[in-house]
């Protein structure tokens, strides 16, 4: 018989053998390593696949399983810690440098050619949670799009701020978001671009979401939220989306912007003009 150990919950306790913990580590590693990083919650719906051979419950209780197991894979060593993206923590931090040769060779590695000079557009992602940013982060600043996580319902202040930085740029703006869809998700970037638009009246706004939409948990087949007890209204949150496909809506929107090879073209000019530093 095979030894059973206990996935400790503070709303369920989850009995399971060594074999399934094996197998749901495995399953882990497995979804990282053919796309990372990813988020937390990000993996927990992938766990959740019923195809799976040790799929794991829709719930709170379940999602605390998978934070936990993905806790012990790393302070294991089994799990990369790189392969895991938390932005619900930052700081401030100043530069300093040894000297100004320390200072220009630091520099040149941020040397970045203005990519949207020729393009009509400015451009931006919005994301409601910093969870979502930290996986599309890598792929907007090789495009170099400005990325904002809004955390929810945005103030008043912000929307104003927001739209005297849009104003600046001097060209016509493209906004693409990203949310939840539930009963409060759906509102969030409606709430927001009423604010935006409040402020930008003789503007051109394209305020776009882009995911996630009914259409796609249709396409999808997205999993829902897991839900509070009572809780029996329809909920599907952005990490439901596997990472690889809202990493590729945003380079598709981002880059049918641009000229034709344009990204190219900027990066070998790029490595070719840091040689100057």
């Amino acid at each position: 018989m095979i030894d059973a150990v206990y996935e400790a919950s503070p709303l369920k306790r989850r009995r399971m053998t060594k074999a399934e913990i094996k197998q749901l580590e495995a399953q882990i590693l497995d979804v990282l390593a053919e796309d990372n990083p990813q988020s937390v919650r990000h993996v927990f719906y992938r766990m959740t696949d019923p195809r799976l051979p040790v799929p794991i419950e829709k719930t709170e209780a379940g999602y605390d399983q998978v934070q936990r197991r993905m806790v012990e894979m790393r302070r294991s060593g089994t799990l990369p810690h790189g392969d895991i993206v938390d932005h619900t923590w930052s700081g401030y931090h100043t530069p300093t440098f040894s000297c100004a040769e320390d200072f220009v060779r630091r520099m040149a590695g941020y040397y970045r050619v203005n990519l949207w000079a020729q393009s009509d557009w400015h451009r931006e992602v919005w994301a409601e949670s910093r969870s979502i940013a930290g996986v599309l982060q890598e792929d907007c600043e090789d495009l170099a799009v400005s990325l904002y996580p809004r955390g929810g319902f945005s103030s008043l202040s912000l929307a104003y701020e927001a739209a005297e930085q849009m104003r600046q740029q001097g060209k016509p703006v493209k906004i693409f978001y990203i949310g939840d869809y539930d009963p409060a998700g759906v509102l969030i970037d409606v709430a927001l671009e009423h604010e935006l638009r409040k402020h930008l009246i003789d503007w051109d706004l394209d305020f776009r979401r882009i995911a996630i939409t009914k259409e796609q948990i249709a396409e999808y087949d997205l999993p829902g939220k897991p839900r509070k007890e009572g809780d029996r209204r329809a909920r599907r949150e952005a990490e439901a989306m596997p990472a690889a496909i809202l990493r590729q809506m945003v380079r598709e929107h981002v880059e049918a912007l641009l000229p034709p090879s344009a990204l190219e073209i900027t990066k070998v000019a790029e490595e070719s003009e840091r040689s100057y530093f």
